[in-house]
């Protein structure tokens, strides 16, 4: 049980290892040396964990996106309405990526260009935790928080899209540099366009006077009112 634990703890030492390795020098021109060297270990020693760079760099994604995955089903269980809980995602999504710039490099810049990437049980773990964002978009729909034609499909695109490119741009060009602030403009505009109209029906009233007959200039009370919608 203690060398199970060690090797992971040394894996896990690893996959940050080549996060932030590949993230400063960039994938290709990155070698096996040098993760070796900010993890503080042999060639050999990664090798006994993974037996390729590809197989390193398709790694590193994985593990992250089942803790947040579970972490953030666990924030959701405390959260009422579809609107608040896609308010959360937006949050955690930001904050995550704010604070872990590495991450970000090499999920963005690296990981999105290379298609074999679509093959691994990693990308299955990345869209795993999409889908937690997708089932919270239904759930509006289906109860009436949400219009009954919205596209799951599209308002989720809609918002992973906008956080990507953001993240993207604070990536290569150093802004914006607190992607948080954005949580409540992206929210609010995504929710503004989904959002099924809960005003109610309106009434307008019209009043209809008539003469009576022997009233005096021809003038008279009202003789009964219209309802109209």
């Amino acid at each position: 049980m203690a060398t199970q634990k060690k090797s992971e703890i040394r894996k896990e030492q690893i996959l940050n290892a080549a996060e932030r390795t590949f993230a400063g020098k960039g994938f290709q021109e990155a070698t096996i040396s040098d993760v070796a060297r900010e993890a503080g270990v042999s060639d050999a020693t990664i090798y006994e964990y993974f037996s390729s760079k590809e197989e390193l760099l398709f790694s590193i994604p994985g593990e992250t996106a089942r803790r947040a995955k579970k972490n953030l089903e666990n924030i959701l269980n405390h959260v009422r309405g579809a609107t608040n809980k896609i308010r959360s995602i937006i949050y955690s999504y930001f904050m995550f990526y704010q604070g872990h710039p590495d991450y970000a490099a090499v999920a963005m810049l690296v990981l999105k260009q290379n298609r074999k990437f679509l093959e691994t049980k990693a990308y299955e773990d990345v869209k795993e935790l999409s889908r937690v964002l997708l089932h919270v978009i239904e759930e509006g729909i289906a109860s009436g928080e949400f219009k009954s034609d919205s596209n799951p499909y599209l308002i989720r695109s809609t918002i992973l899209g906008t956080i990507e490119h953001l993240v993207i741009r604070a990536i290569l060009l150093g802004k914006p540099k607190n992607l948080v602030e954005f949580v409540d403009p992206l929210t609010d505009l995504v929710i503004d366009g989904i959002k099924k109209d809960s005003k109610g029906q309106k009434w307008k009233i019209s009043v209809a006077v008539t003469p009576l007959e022997g009233a005096p200039n021809g003038s008279a009370p009202s003789k009964g009112k219209k309802m109209k919608r």
